[in-house]
């Protein structure tokens, strides 16, 4: 799944990478949560528009929200057949972009240790995503939106069974295109990465708190962290190398 998000990019690279005319600024985001503000890029009159939605989706045909549960993740394989989704994967696909996420893996009964997963090679990727606007019986309006997963590959196996679909910019035209792609075609757009797209590292259980978000969040935790955590930073170091070999480097 993914439940967590960053975006530290400026609002030029993304501007950039996304090809949008809007101009908005926005602050770097190390900690984005179900139901804050999420930025996505969809198209407008075949123009690129840049957007903040509620991260959740609520489908248009939804009588109350309450009822639903918070759907923030969409799964590929079933988005064309359930009726939450299935319109709006038709008519409304978007783009989200970031700079990566989080994971948790659980390391006892009672702990679990948060990992940061970013590509390996870039700054700045796209996730696939849908998007819809509700509208209340009070007339107002509100744009949401969910994130697609697809199976795991072989490096998220090892912190979970989902990950996000990401859209290689080559095929961003075509994902937005919900005239000319159809649904099939456009989930063939995003088959799951290779193993070594991704790279991710433990950090600090700070980010289990919404209410803390800094660039702090992102530092591996060997590296990031000092005294009181350095019972921690042993067993960080020896789940990273079980995970990802060389990604930590043992301190001692």
């Amino acid at each position: 799944m993914c439940g967590r998000l960053t975006l530290a990019a400026t609002p030029d690279e993304v501007r950039r990478l996304f090809g949008y005319e809007d101009q908005p600024n926005f602050p770097p985001r190390f900690n984005i949560a179900p139901t804050q503000p999420l930025a996505i890029v969809a198209n407008d009159q075949n123009r690129r528009r840049f957007m903040l939605v509620r991260w959740g989706l609520i489908p248009g045909w939804a009588k109350n929200p309450a009822d639903l549960p918070l759907m923030i993740n969409a799964r590929t394989e079933t988005i064309t057949e359930k009726p939450a989704f299935r319109g709006a994967f038709r008519h409304r696909r978007m783009l989200v972009p970031t700079s990566g996420f989080y994971e948790w893996r659980k390391v006892s009964a009672k702990e679990k240790q948060p990992y940061f997963i970013r590509p390996a090679e870039t700054t700045l990727m796209a996730f696939a995503g849908i998007w819809e606007t509700f509208m209340a019986p009070d007339g107002s309006e509100i744009d949401t939106a969910a994130i697609l997963t697809l199976p795991a590959n072989g490096l998220m196996r090892q912190l979970h069974d989902r990950m996000p679909a990401v859209v290689h910019p080559r095929d961003f035209d075509a994902w937005l295109d919900c005239r000319d792609t159809s649904p099939a075609q456009a989930l063939a757009l995003i088959p799951p990465v290779a193993d070594d797209f991704f790279e991710a590292f433990p950090v600090s259980t700070r980010v289990n708190a919404v209410k803390h978000d800094d660039e702090s969040l992102i530092v591996p935790l060997a590296e990031g962290l000092r005294g009181p955590e350095a019972a921690k930073i042993e067993l960080a170091d020896d789940i990273a190398r079980d995970l990802f070999g060389a990604v930590v480097r043992s301190r001692r």
